[in-house]
């Protein structure tokens, strides 16, 4: 089965005149591809995924994979608010050659989403899905977070095998870190954070950053898990400034510029 290891980037969709830009998109892989990157999400946040229609979704991951072409694993956000409609661009996203999906938690329902509507669409989208599923916990736009104990329920699910956790709560992914098997593979979902989860136990990360400085970020868990605690303690620190700039300070719109210079 996949295993969830290492630094990945949410890549960006670029647009021309409000269209997808592939020839962009392409150029922009060739980057990544010749990076240290572990591998890349397609249709993440910084995908821009809720402002794309079905259509633009299914030939974004079927481009991204045939571009890729098994260098690197690609994996897929494929979170919608339906649990068929989940299922069913999962299902696509396995045919196209995603290694994984990404699935956010539905959230337009807020006060209806508790713990055990999210365990069961987690559930039955694993169930049905034919490749592995990673929990995505994304609070800041979602405003619903999946708690460690919800997680820990879900981690048992044999193709559940991992989470993308951007809340920035240390003291949760800690705790989801001590509650969840071996196996099961917990990723920084922003690199202001990459480092104290390591130091936890996380797997690795899928960072904003990653997309402007793939190789700095490969760099700060591979001086990590060599026991360079310092070199990679002061990497992180000069990576916080910029990974501010292109998330909490400019969003999208930062880390495409940042892209452009």
């Amino acid at each position: 089965m996949f295993k969830l290891y290492g630094v990945y980037a949410p890549i960006p969709t670029p647009f021309v005149e409000g269209k997808v830009s592939y020839d962009k998109l392409e150029e922009n892989l060739k980057f990544w591809l010749d990076s240290n990157l572990n591998g890349i999400v397609v249709l993440g946040s910084n995908g821009e995924f809720v402002l794309l229609n079905q259509a633009e979704k299914e030939k974004l991951i079927y481009f991204t994979c045939e571009k890729v072409n098994g260098k690197k694993p690609v994996i897929a956000g494929t979170g919608a608010e339906s649990t068929d409609e989940t299922i069913s661009l999962s299902k696509i996203a396995a045919e196209a050659g995603a290694d994984a999906v990404l699935v956010v938690t539905p959230n337009y329902y807020k006060g209806s989403m508790n713990e055990s509507a999210l365990k069961k669409f987690y559930i039955d989208v694993a169930d049905a899905c034919p490749v592995p599923v990673i929990l995505y916990n994304m609070p800041r736009n979602t405003g619903i977070n999946i708690s460690a104990k919800l997680v820990a329920e879900l981690a048992v699910h044999p193709n559940i095998i991992g989470i993308k956790d951007s809340g920035g709560n240390i003291v949760q992914i800690a705790e989801i870190i001590n509650s969840v098997p071996p196996e099961f593979s917990v990723f920084a979902g922003s690199a202001s954070f990459l480092y104290t989860s390591l130091a936890l136990g996380a797997k690795g990360g899928t960072l904003a950053l990653a997309n402007i400085f793939p190789n700095e970020c490969a760099k700060a868990q591979e001086l990590f898990e060599a026991g360079n605690l310092a070199e990679a303690r002061n990497l992180q620190l000069k990576l916080i400034e910029s990974n501010a700039a292109v998330t909490s300070r400019w969003g999208i719109a930062g880390l495409k510029a940042a892209m452009d210079i």
